[in-house]
């Protein structure tokens, strides 16, 4: 690894039909380095995050269908929110591991950042922040 990784502040687990290509995703999008790799799981870390994603047992995978594109899963509790360099950055990464990000005409300003959802490759909701400056 040519990064060092930083300390550990903040931590989400992510659970993934395709562990492979949802982990590319955040990778690109979050700039994390792969700290462990496993079948079951990766952990990704950098800039004090850390992502985990899990596999979905195949069991309970076989019975998931992710469409193309994939739909978006918007009924959910929760959403997670990260700071990142680049909106545009995060746009091309996303595009390039399945994933989407909104168009920037449609980004809010809110506590001192622009703030667009997009979703992974398997439709899970993201709000990705590029602080003002």
């Amino acid at each position: 690894m040519d990064k060092p990784i930083s300390p550990i502040h903040q931590g989400v687990v992510i659970f993934a039909k395709n562990k492979v290509k949802v982990s590319a995703f955040y990778r690109s999008t979050l700039d994390l380095l792969p700290f462990e790799e496993a079948a079951s799981h990766d952990v990704l870390r950098g800039h004090g995050l850390e992502v985990v994603v899990h596999a979905i047992p195949r069991k309970i995978a076989s019975e998931i269908k992710i469409t193309q594109p994939p739909m978006v899963r918007e009924d959910t509790p929760i959403k997670p929110t990260f700071v990142v360099a680049s909106l545009e950055a995060v746009r091309a990464a996303a595009q390039a591991t399945g994933g989407y990000l909104k168009p920037l005409e449609g980004a809010w300003h809110f506590r001192g950042a622009t703030v667009l959802d997009g979703h992974d490759p398997e439709g899970n909701v993201v709000q990705f922040k590029q602080l003002d400056a």
